[in-house]
């Protein structure tokens, strides 16, 4: 369009210049059969030089075509330049889609797959003899990291990461900068010799696709991420896969995480289901069923988060779905002894473990406390918490204890993190002596100084008020 308005005015222009270039020269050449040419001539340079309108007749007479002409030379110039960058652009153009049409031939001749890259299968894995329970999972893995990595834990923390493990396939890291949250997770890669998947989120990240990764329509080609590959190699394995979503809050975890939670949720791994393309072609992947990915059982998610004002809040849907691990002060590094080699560990083992050590019901003391509790958040607070956070409870205070724990800490811990955390959606200003009583109630019902993560996290409350 743009072009077609360029000609139209090149026309008009051209025949302005003719009809006027015309009209002259016939009057021209009329006066010199009349004879006449000559005494204008003379007339006109003497009004020129003379008159008191010959610079405006100067002007109009020498600058506007001098003025024409540059104009037209710099049209012109302008044009061809135009004409060789776009020869030139669309050049760069077609040479890039030819490139990327052989890189995607010599995919496609290179992988049987088609749409897809070659994705590797996981192996299976014998048991580590030397592990027979949890107890000493968490003494050798502690080790490990101390004599191997150089890392050093408290068995506190050890103990809440594994029951967290136990109890969720997804973790939340928590504690300042340099408290070893990533180092953590990576450790245990190491230590069970399938090393950890680090993947850092982006502040942008808003979908699934961001994750897994996305079809592309020009190359036909499927670009996948890290953690698809590893999410298709986890199927065909029986080894435990740690991805660790580093800085996780960073973008909102309910856009990017948010069909993951939900399948998590599903009580039978076959129907946990990731979609990546729109439909079933021959020559996919064995384990893409239908453009779906299965969601693998023996892959966790361990996410570290940032308390600050860089990152998003942590909604409470996700925390209800996770379990949390606070990573305090380092802690001094001590002399590692016993176990200090990888334990080649699969997913089944890992689960026996868990599954033995869940069927250790809790203690009537421990069950009457958290009656005595829950009734007085009911009536003072009116706060309870559903059949998730209570089998979560169970099973935590379960698998803390087959870790080599006390009953009581395991409860103190996830009482804290998950009960006592909804705390934060209420305005405390009201509920000051409620405070106070209930930090009283904690001593009475356990005794004094036995729910000490409870009673900080009251006392920090009752600071904030």
């Amino acid at each position: 369009m743009k072009r077609r308005r360029n000609n139209v005015l090149w026309i008009i222009l051209i025949s302005l210049v003719a009809l006027i270039g015309g009209s002259g020269l016939a009057t021209l050449i009329y006066l010199a059969a009349e004879g006449e040419l000559e005494a204008l001539t003379k007339g006109f340079f003497a009004y020129i030089l003379y008159g008191a309108d010959s610079v405006l007749i100067m002007f109009w007479g020498f600058v506007l075509p001098l003025v024409l002409i540059a104009f037209a030379v710099f049209t012109i110039v302008r044009r061809r330049k135009e004409k060789d960058f776009r020869w030139k652009y669309e050049r760069a153009v077609n040479e890039a889609i030819e490139a990327e049409r052989a890189d995607f031939a010599a995919r496609q001749s290179k992988n049987s797959d088609g749409r897809f890259s070659p994705l590797k299968k996981g192996d299976d894995v014998a048991d580590e003899d030397g592990v027979k329970d949890l107890r000493q999972l968490c003494d050798a893995f502690r080790n490990f990291a101390a004599a191997n990595l150089g890392l050093y834990f408290s068995i506190e923390d050890i103990r809440e990461f594994v029951a967290s493990m136990g109890t969720s396939r997804l973790l939340i890291l928590q504690g300042i900068s340099g408290s070893g949250k990533t180092s953590l997770a990576y450790a245990f890669g190491e230590f069970i010799g399938n090393s950890s998947t680090i993947v850092p989120v982006q502040p942008m990240w808003k979908e699934r696709a961001d994750l897994l990764g996305y079809y592309n329509e020009f190359t036909r080609h499927f670009n996948e991420t890290t953690l698809f590959r590893k999410l298709y190699e986890a199927n065909f394995g029986n080894k435990i896969y740690i991805t660790v979503l580093d800085e996780m809050n960073i973008a909102r975890i309910e856009y990017y995480f948010a069909e993951f939670l939900s399948l998590m949720e599903l009580p039978d791994p076959e129907l946990r289901t990731l979609e990546v393309v729109s439909d079933s072609r021959e020559g996919d992947p064995e384990g893409i069923r239908d453009g779906c990915i299965r969601l693998p059982s023996n892959m966790w998610f361990v996410g570290t988060v940032n308390n600050d004002d860089s990152a998003y809040v942590i909604s409470d849907k996700v925390y209800d779905r996770a379990m949390v691990v606070e990573l305090g002060d380092k802690a001094q590094p001590f002399a590692a002894d016993g176990t200090q080699h990888t334990v080649a560990m699969s997913v089944d083992c890992f689960d026996k473990m868990v599954s033995k050590a869940c069927m250790r019901r809790m203690s009537d003391e421990v069950v009457n406390g958290l009656r005595i509790l829950d009734e007085f958040l009911i009536d003072n607070f009116q706060l309870t918490f559903g059949n998730r956070i209570r089998r979560q409870i169970s099973d935590y205070v379960a698998i803390y204890v087959a870790c080599g724990g006390k009953e009581t800490s395991a409860l103190d811990v996830i009482f804290a993190k998950k009960v006592l955390r909804k705390l934060e959606y209420k305005d405390l200003s009201r509920y000051n002596d409620e405070l106070e009583r209930l930090d009283s109630l904690l001593d009475a019902t356990f005794g004094n100084g036995v729910m000490a993560q409870c009673k900080r996290y009251l006392n920090e409350a009752r600071h904030q008020l």
